[in-house]
């Protein structure tokens, strides 16, 4: 799936906006104006993926119109987010579509945070290949509004599980919401914990969700309101129904932050050559939590692929930061920035927050443990620990940081690290499972001066090792 071309994007008012006749269904793309910017604050893990299901086709004036009245528009700048119209491509349109309708469309959405103007550009970290271009959203947070003979559609075929293309491959791909408004059948419902937004349907209809776990009878939809208070706390993650916890009653503060930092010489991303440029980051902690004085702090940084908000929850740092009382920043696209960067931006948070600077840690997933693991080679003296999570970067002719002989590695400051890998994980990140993992392990050994003598491992005599 995904597009080969780029889709020709055209200012409207209110917008940017375009259109792509796929497969089984057509689809118009509108992404209200807004004042985010999301290259270093991306709210894509968080933003709803709002699908409307054209009861008829619309042109796109009607289409911004619906959406300006409806009160979509505003959602979606609030997100970052675009607004996705669809229509059946089929004869009969939505009487003789089917799942499939549902699936290819899904297949057709990316998170990956490389995008503009609601076009994501898919590099594919894993495959080493470009994808192509694709609807900005997140799959598991497909949420559906329908009308009349769309809302029949989602009545009779999605209310079910539902497999098809998930974030990385294979995998469910179930709607968390489904808003039904005007239906004339009775609903098929096999999947009690998808969400339902049943509005302006008769009793007879309304008692076929009677068993739904998370159901919100309407007789007219209030968007915006209905939105708040019920649906965007919905997501259907790897197959499970999850409700995303209410941070204003946890009394949990979140705040984002940009900054302009010096682009350091040795910068080969999308900065390279750039005076400046701009970083961004998520900050999490508990109200009140300076009160008492300096905190702890812990500086996230998430996989490849992938951004601050999904490692702050799919990780659980925002549980932690709150059970324990410190403070989170989550870093935004640190692939694009080195360790010098990460610093300009250390500094900064320090300036805006009490911070304990004996107790500040780094963290990561992924290639986000390459970034923590940078920091522990090039400015240990800063943190009081680092736990980097699933990789173990080469320290021969490392690509992403600094390597063995370079003048600047640290090879004399011992720093605690605790390290966690995946034994079952399709790339390496222990030491039997590559030579360059060992390697590694026997750096962080020396400079740590563990008493256990590594140095004498034989990677080729791996099977041997106790």
């Amino acid at each position: 799936m995904g597009l080969k071309e780029r889709p020709i994007v055209k200012d409207v008012p209110g917008g940017k906006y375009w259109e792509n006749k796929y497969d089984k269904f057509y689809a118009k793309i509108f992404v209200p104006d807004n004042d985010i910017e999301g290259q270093f604050n991306n709210y894509g893990f968080r933003a709803p993926l709002l699908l409307i299901f054209e009861e008829t086709k619309m042109n796109i004036d009607e289409a911004i119109k619906f959406s300006n009245e409806k009160g979509f528009t505003k959602i979606a700048a609030r997100y970052d987010a675009p607004v996705v119209f669809i229509h059946p491509t089929c004869e009969g349109g939505w009487e003789k579509a089917d799942v499939s309708l549902y699936q290819d469309l899904i297949a057709e959405i990316s998170l990956y945070p490389d995008y503009k103007d609601g076009v994501v550009a898919w590099d594919n970290f894993f495959k080493k290949r470009f994808e192509g271009y694709f609807i900005r959203g997140a799959k598991f947070r497909a949420d559906i509004y329908s009308y009349g003979k769309s809302a029949d559609y989602v009545a009779k075929n999605l209310l079910k599980t539902i497999d098809g293309e998930y974030l990385w491959g294979p995998g469910e791909i179930t709607p968390p919401m489904c808003s039904m408004e005007g239906l004339s059948v009775l609903p098929n419902v096999e999947r009690k914990d998808i969400a339902i937004l049943s509005v302006g349907n008769s009793d007879e209809i309304n008692k076929a969700f009677k068993d739904s776990e998370h159901l919100l009878i309407k007789e007219k939809a209030e968007t915006e309101k209905d939105f708040d208070s019920f649906v965007k706390k919905y997501l259907m993650w790897c197959g499970n129904i999850q409700i995303e916890p209410d941070f204003k009653a946890l009394k949990i503060v979140e705040e984002t932050g940009i900054v302009e930092v010096k682009t350091s010489p040795d910068n080969e991303s999308k900065y390279k050559g750039l005076p400046t440029h701009k970083a961004g980051y998520f900050a999490f902690y508990n109200e009140g939590l300076f009160d008492k004085g300096p905190v702890p702090l812990v500086l996230a940084f998430h996989g490849g692929g992938d951004t601050a908000l999904h490692i702050t929850y799919v990780s659980g740092w925002w549980e932690l930061c709150h059970k324990y009382g410190f403070l989170l920043v989550a870093i935004d696209d640190h692939l694009s920035l080195r360790a010098t960067e990460i610093m300009e931006i250390l500094e900064a948070i320090k300036k805006r927050y009490n911070v304990d600077e004996k107790r500040i840690y780094a963290s990561g997933f992924s290639m986000g443990s390459g970034k923590t693991q940078d920091l522990f080679m090039e400015y240990p003296e800063a943190f009081a620990g680092f736990m980097p999570c699933s990789a173990l970067f080469p320290i021969k002719e490392n690509h992403f940081g600094l390597s063995l002989g370079d003048p600047r590695l640290n090879m004399t400051v011992a720093k605690p690290v605790f390290y966690s890998g995946g034994e079952l994980s399709h790339l390496p990140e222990l030491p039997g499972q590559n030579e360059t993992c060992l390697d590694r392990l026997k750096y962080v050994a020396g400079v740590n001066k563990l008493k256990d003598d590594f140095d004498s491992l034989d990677f080729a005599q791996k099977e041997s090792w106790g």
